[in-house]
């Protein structure tokens, strides 16, 4: 396990500054390495380091969403609350929509097999859009009009909401009686998670400002109750969205102690720098390309039509809002990416017994390799140009 963690932080590295040379975003070269090493190809990577990948790729996600809430400011998001609310699920229910047609007219796929489909392919990538939005707001591009706040906040509840109907429509296809119930975790997660989050930020301020710590400290106790949070959920599968916690305990802390936060989010971003190898290189190591022959082009055609009525679903979030045209254009595009929620969840149908779940994991597979690079080229070339420095 030790040289396999030297070999994904070492040739990770190296092929990140590759991609950079050749003026192609770092993830690319880093997920193009995690490929290369992973057990389709070199299997350079053990399988004990395999089997422990979704806690290492979940363990930078936190780190990535710690980021993202020392980033956000309350204050900010409120501009953009009514767009963010709605493409949270609006641009996701029309994604679905459009893998249905396409699958099953092109792939074959039984109604609720397009369906299941369509819920593996429409979560947008936190792993992808988060880094990409930080750095956009870092350099202060489209901030004044709140525009990556209210991408980072949709894409968070995005996820969950996703996630949650993909398990109710997995419940049909493995034969079990559909759940209604299920539907009702949706706002329990994400009012669960944003109450928790505050509760948890405010403690947290009060702590900070009745004791005295170092700043490395402070970064501790926040990053171990991030932690906390995430593996209780885990632990008692409680209906809370821990990821929603971790980023809304941090907003909270930044919204009381902006001057804390600067120090908290220097080191968060510190660590960032090496959490990123690990979670591009493993969601790359989690990319089996044998399955890919199961699809092929005709599944790339389905990504492709689907992301249509995504980018249609993100236009119609965006009615009646002051954006322009470029910056409604950029929101379209940076909104696409897949990768995190498709490795984790690709693979359960076939796990599970779905007879077309090998087809599933295929496309699945595709919709990673293919939008994850896409996306973050998109974004890298296109946000000095469509959003206003502020």
């Amino acid at each position: 396990m030790v040289l396999s963690f030297a070999l994904i932080l070492l040739i990770g590295f190296i092929f990140g500054k590759i991609a950079q040379t050749i003026k192609l975003p770092g993830l690319i070269g880093m997920m193009v390495a995690g490929i290369l090493m992973g057990p389709s190809l070199l299997h350079w990577i053990d399988d004990t380091t395999l089997l422990i990948s979704p806690m290492l790729r979940q363990l930078a996600l936190i780190i990535i969403l710690m980021r993202a809430g020392l980033t956000l400011n309350i204050n900010q998001l409120k501009k953009v609350g009514r767009p963010a609310l709605l493409m949270s699920f609006v641009p996701a229910t029309m994604e679905i929509i459009g893998v249905t047609l396409f699958s099953t007219w092109l792939l074959g796929l039984s109604l609720v097999d397009g369906i299941l489909l369509g819920t593996i392919l429409a979560a947008v990538s936190p792993a992808v859009v988060v880094p990409s939005m930080i750095k956009i707001i870092d350099q202060k591009y489209g901030t004044k009009e709140g525009i990556p706040q209210m991408i980072l906040a949709a894409a968070s509840i995005d996820d969950i909401i996703v996630i949650v109907l993909f398990t109710s429509v997995l419940s049909i296809a493995t034969g079990s009686s559909f759940n209604a119930a299920n539907l009702l975790q949706i706002p329990l997660q994400i009012g669960g998670g944003i109450g928790v989050g505050l509760l948890l930020g405010w403690g947290l301020k009060q702590l900070f400002q009745r004791l005295t710590f170092k700043p490395m400290e402070q970064f501790i106790i926040l990053f171990a109750s991030c932690l906390l949070a995430v593996g209780l959920e885990n632990q008692f599968n409680l209906p809370i969205s821990s990821l929603l916690i971790v980023m809304t305990s941090c907003m909270t802390l930044n919204h009381f102690q902006p001057q804390l936060t600067e120090s908290l989010s220097q080191r968060t971003e510190s660590i960032w720098q090496v959490a990123q190898i690990f979670l591009f290189v493993l969601i790359g190591a989690a990319v089996e390309i044998s399955q890919m022959k199961h699809a092929g082009f005709i599944a790339l055609v389905v990504i492709l039509g689907a992301l249509v009525f995504r980018m249609f679903g993100v236009w119609l979030s965006l009615l009646k809002t002051p954006f322009t045209s470029k910056e409604r254009l950029f929101t379209m595009l940076a909104y696409t990416p897949k990768a995190t929620v498709q490795a984790a969840i690709g693979a359960i149908p076939l796990a599970s017994g779905v007879p077309s779940g090998g087809l599933l994991l295929a496309v699945a597979v595709i919709s990673i390799l293919f939008t994850a690079p896409m996306g973050i080229i998109l974004i890298e070339k296109t946000y000095r140009k469509l959003l206003t420095p502020s």
